[in-house]
């Protein structure tokens, strides 16, 4: 059952991407990339939320989406924003410029320079939160 929800998910998110992809027409490159990567990006945050409220998961956990080597990080109680995303273990080179936190459907962007530079305090994380990292 699971597996056929993540199935029906990406279709669905592959076709709104080809969509978008005609909707555009022959703009600007760069425009229709960055379209595509913000599309994309939803419906992966949208397939990713759906799997997760079928999914019987023994234990909470976030999800980290991006550049990381682990996209599941199990949720303690006292979780931040910084141990998640080490936990997740980041691959690019230096910070990300985009870090998002997806909670019950909202967006909460976070400023990666205040938190790298303590400008801001860490946010605690709660089970089923998303993180959104982008280079």
């Amino acid at each position: 059952m699971r597996r056929e929800a993540i199935c029906r998910a990406w279709w669905a998110v592959l076709i709104a991407a080809l969509a978008l992809v005609c909707i555009t027409g022959c703009g600007g490159k760069k425009r229709r990339e960055a379209e595509l990567r913000a599309a994309f990006m939803a419906g992966q945050i949208q397939a990713l939320q759906q799997a997760q409220a079928q999914a019987q998961q023994p234990f909470p956990s976030v999800r980290v989406i991006g550049p990381v080597k682990r996209d599941t990080v199990p949720w303690v109680a006292g979780l931040t924003l910084a141990q998640a995303i080490l936990t997740a273990e980041y691959v690019e080179k230096g910070e990300p410029k985009v870090i998002r936190i997806i909670r019950r459907g909202e967006k909460i962007d976070i400023d990666p320079q205040k938190l790298v530079n303590r400008q801001i305090p860490d946010p605690p994380l709660e089970p089923g939160d998303v993180v959104e990292l982008s280079p």
